[in-house]
């Protein structure tokens, strides 16, 4: 109650029996489609391959980053875009993610009010792990929260709840233990098989809530176990794990999850906590849903940066011929940073793993194809400023300034094309 009380978590009869079955419909469709992938992550210079099977789902023209490596959605069904999907399946396999996400982000603001509750009134004897209450209502029913009906509710705080409960996108994970060579052990507390290891999740808005929804196929036929039963852990069942982070004095906190339980890591938790996942006997899939900080990792934000770089590029109007408009160091600087950031954290990261998405969408074709047409250009502008600063006209204080700017990019360019043709 004092070191976990931002962990909720909610079992699975509190989920109505329609989004259960939509949502673990939606799982065995994606696994049915091979849309499941295992990740190659990049750690202290060297590349590992996840153990967890995973694929993105969201918001279009969003993107997730963890361990160096960038994700980029399958766009659920959104108003105002065109989304073609390979199956009628996949399609609504997506949209009843979406549906779970509007459900989930329902549950987070209303947990995220019942801790202000407990703040302010010192409401006593609130457990962390609550079985009796009951959110079994529709969605259709309960539609989103409003700020009319949450008078209590600052319009400052209703901002913050809204915000930090808006997820724009889930990871989804997979994995079938059996399947699993090895298993690192969970070292601190004995709690048996890790599928995933002690972590906080990465790149999100400052103290968002994570929903992470469980389905473990239970029932499936699974081995006897040799192993001594750990004390207050079924090996054979899924399990969260939760502990303080860079503390192994406070006991450590294994909750068993089953087909359909649900949990919500409130607030600053994924940051004062480390979360871990425990495996079971038994194939599972997650849904986690996040709200990604994603101020450099849209589309619309990285079109923008295009735009902004290409502004220095002129076309003459006779001769057609292409030249800068200004040779100051800070503009060349800033039009070569964005160069960098399009060839590196976009083109290179979408080729070397994105194109799997195509089981599912192709809709990340144009906007990349439209990505390398704004970085020919900036190729062009390179060559431009190097044919320059080679010009005798040229005042030699300011070239000067500009070669060592623009030297530094370019030695940061070429080292980051080799580590890429290396892996």
């Amino acid at each position: 109650k004092t070191k976990y009380s931002k962990l909720i978590f909610r079992k699975s009869d509190t989920v109505p029996e329609e989004l259960h079955q939509q949502v673990q419909e939606s799982f065995l469709t994606l696994r049915k489609h091979d849309c499941f992938f295992q990740d190659l992550v990049r750690i202290k210079e060297k590349d590992f391959l996840t153990p967890v099977s995973r694929i993105l789902i969201g918001n279009p023209g969003c993107t997730y980053k963890y361990l160096n490596t960038r994700l980029f959605t399958v766009p659920w069904p959104t108003e105002g875009y065109d989304i073609k999907y390979c199956s009628p399946q996949i399609h609504d396999a997506c949209k009843a993610l979406i549906r779970l996400n509007d459900y989930l982000h329902i549950e987070a603001v209303k947990a995220l009010q019942g801790q202000h509750l407990f703040d302010t009134k010192e409401i006593k004897d609130t457990t962390v792990i609550d079985r009796e209450q009951n959110f079994a209502t529709s969605l259709t029913e309960k539609g989103s929260i409003s700020k009319d009906q949450n008078s209590c509710v600052s319009e400052a705080d209703y901002v913050s709840l809204k915000n930090r409960t808006s997820y724009n996108l889930t990871l989804l994970n997979y994995m079938d233990p059996l399947q699993m060579q090895y298993l690192k052990q969970e070292p601190y507390f004995g709690m048996g098989n890790m599928a995933v290891s002690w972590h906080h999740d990465e790149n999100l808005v400052e103290r968002s809530t994570v929903a992470v929804y469980s389905y473990s196929c239970e029932g499936s036929a699974v081995k006897e176990s040799n192993e001594q039963k750990l004390k207050g852990r079924d090996p054979a069942v899924w399990h969260v794990g939760l502990k303080v982070a860079w503390d192994i004095e406070t006991p450590g906190l294994a909750v068993p999850l089953h087909q359909g339980d649900f949990y919500l890591m409130l607030d600053d938790l994924n940051k004062t906590h480390q979360h871990c996942v425990l495996a079971g006997f038994s194939p599972r899939f997650s849904s986690t849903h996040r709200v990604a900080e994603c101020s450099r990792g849209t589309l619309e934000y990285i079109f923008r940066q295009c735009e902004l770089a290409l502004q220095n590029l002129q076309t003459d109007s006779v001769s057609m011929a292409l030249s800068l408009k200004s040779l100051e160091t800070a503009v060349v600087k800033q039009v070569e940073e964005i160069h960098n950031e399009v060839e590196f954290e976009w083109l290179r990261q979408f080729w070397f793993q994105g194109k799997r998405y195509l089981k599912c969408t192709d809709w990340w074709l144009k906007p990349m194809a439209k990505l390398e047409e704004f970085w020919k250009k900036m190729e062009i502008m390179t060559s431009l400023v190097l044919s320059e600063v080679g010009k005798e006209e040229q005042i030699e204080e300011q070239k000067n300034e500009t070669i060592n700017s623009f030297l530094l990019i370019l030695t940061e360019r070429q080292k980051l094309r080799k580590e890429w043709t290396a892996r």
